[in-house]
């Protein structure tokens, strides 16, 4: 889908306005005032970096709903069930994911700064947004930060169709010296369901090859591919495609070193304990699993010395011999740093069937808002 596609029908709305507006949701639905700036600050940053499957358009079905459906702690108790030297693991008890991650990846960083590398894990937790905004947390810290998380079955291994595995990002996040760090945050699966969701919102069938059908054939249809995601007639494709021939086999092995890292470590839940439902139908919460290291680059060859390479490396990649007819090569981070270049001056594209929604919730609590898309 080109740029022109996707934002055609959008207005664009003030950062400070949707932040506020995510916020003021949030406290609505019983999250304490502390807890709804961390969970607005991370969507409202998946929006700044362009990441529009993971910011204001996941307010609604992935928190508000869940919190709704009694399946999502609005207030968040993290118990700290181990803490050695340079690991930890963390409770969540089914709160919001963003506010017991945030903790994790402090308490990562602390042990870093102490010993060189620090690690907490944690379970019991719910979606945490996007997993680039905690590696990040360690790059500002001077760090490399790594992060991964699993997820309600969506993707089939190889030779499969059967959702199996989470859609299961495997992130890490780099300092170097240039203007933004090397931040390398996407899913183990050809797409996700958050930008399967974006195409629905648009009217647009699905590329080939990111869906499966249970009789092992790609679909297309999106609509009807978001309904069969969560019955479990359709699955995701890991990354590298269908079957082997593209390398299909390579995201169903990371997906599952990330499904692995987030349950055996901390003794918590996997595969299809987080459907989200029981035997009956009845709706649960998804008991998610995190990890968290920070690596301190100070402990080896200092952090000036990493970035510079860090640098160096990136920037001879990007000047390499480019393809025919294409203008440049992109290094991982940097695509979402000319995203935040162009939005910190127009805000944030939103669609109508999310302005709809955004209308919904306002008018639900009786919020005083007033939004640039009611103007004429």
């Amino acid at each position: 889908m080109s740029y022109e596609e996707a934002y055609k029908d959008c207005v664009w709305v003030d950062f400070e306005v949707l932040e506020k507006f995510m916020k003021d949701v949030l406290l609505h639905s019983g999250v304490p005032e502390a807890d709804a700036e961390i969970v607005g600050e991370v969507l409202i940053t998946s929006d700044k970096r362009g990441i529009d499957s993971h910011g204001i358009g996941r307010l609604k079905p992935i928190y508000i709903d869940r919190i709704d459906a009694g399946i999502l702690n609005p207030v968040t108790k993290i118990d700290i069930i181990k803490d050695d030297k340079t690991a930890a693991v963390l409770d969540g008890n089914n709160g919001m994911g963003h506010v017991v991650s945030k903790k994790a990846m402090e308490i990562a960083i602390e042990k870093a700064k102490e010993y060189g590398m620090g690690m907490a894990a944690v379970r019991n937790s719910t979606h945490y947004g996007i997993a680039g905004y905690f590696a990040s947390m360690a790059v500002d810290a001077g760090m490399i930060g790594i992060t991964g998380t699993n997820a309600r079955p969506s993707i089939a291994p190889t030779f499969g169709v059967e959702n199996m595995l989470g859609t299961n990002p495997l992130t890490f996040g780099i300092p170097t010296d240039e203007d933004f760090p090397f931040i390398l945050d996407c899913a183990t699966s050809v797409s996700q369901r958050g930008k399967i969701e974006v195409y629905g919102r648009a009217g647009k069938d699905l590329p080939a090859g990111w869906v499966i059908g249970s009789d092992g054939q790609t679909r297309t249809d999106t609509k009807q591919v978001l309904i069969d995601l969560t019955k479990g007639k359709a699955a995701l494709a890991p990354l590298g495609g269908i079957g082997e021939q593209t390398g299909g086999y390579k995201g169903y092995g990371y997906a599952m070193v990330v499904e692995i890292l987030s349950a055996a470590l901390q003794d918590g839940a996997y595969l299809k304990d987080l459907n989200g439902f029981d035997a009956e139908g009845k709706k649960l919460p998804y008991p998610l699993g995190h990890f968290f290291i920070a690596i301190d680059p100070e402990r080896f060859m200092g952090l000036e010395t990493f970035k510079r390479i860090a640098g160096n490396i990136c920037r001879d990649v990007r000047n390499s011999q480019k393809a025919p007819g294409e203008e440049r090569i992109y290094t991982a981070g940097e695509k979402e740093y000319a995203a935040w270049q162009h939005r910190k001056e127009h805000g944030c594209p939103v669609p109508p069937s999310l302005q709809k929604v955004m209308i919904e919730l306002r008018d639900r609590w009786k919020m005083d808002y007033t939004f640039d898309f009611e103007q004429d």
